[in-house]
């Protein structure tokens, strides 16, 4: 089976998750600058079978895109031109970053740890692919 990728896109780094083969559950694979993203996904694409790259979608609490999108769209639209043998989906991240501190206290993280802001941005990735398993298991 082929794996799926997640990424929280940001300016300056985007978080990248990645499940296993079978498609169960995601871990991280760390951080890359945002302007390494397409040369890191094209080096890792020749050595895994990745069919699905699910790119979190920020959201306001009212359900409307976040200002964030601005950068977002043309980042998904690329991705799409570089990648078209790649399904591509947006997923709610909102709470991501919340929920990534959390797990951070929860596991016993020292405070130095949980101001990683690539660590915490790799989590978020890991959290926003975790959910769309878990959204998939439903339909």
């Amino acid at each position: 089976m082929s794996r799926a990728i997640g990424i929280d896109y940001g300016k300056k780094r985007v978080g990248v998750a990645v499940t296993d083969s079978l498609g169960i559950v995601a871990t991280p694979l760390g951080t890359v600058a945002s302007n390494e993203i397409y040369k890191f996904l094209t080096e890792y694409f020749k050595s895994e079978d990745v069919s699905t790259i699910v790119v979190g979608h920020p959201k306001q609490m009212d359900n409307t895109d976040s200002q964030s999108m601005e950068y977002i769209v043309p980042f998904v639209k690329a991705l799409r031109k570089k990648f078209p043998d790649k399904q591509i989906e947006m997923y709610d991240e909102r709470f991501t970053s919340v929920l990534a501190h959390k797990a951070m206290i929860e596991g016993g993280a020292k405070k130095h740890t949980r101001q990683n802001k690539a660590l915490i941005d790799s989590m978020s990735a890991t959290i926003i692919l975790n959910s769309w398993l878990e959204s998939k298991k439903f339909l």
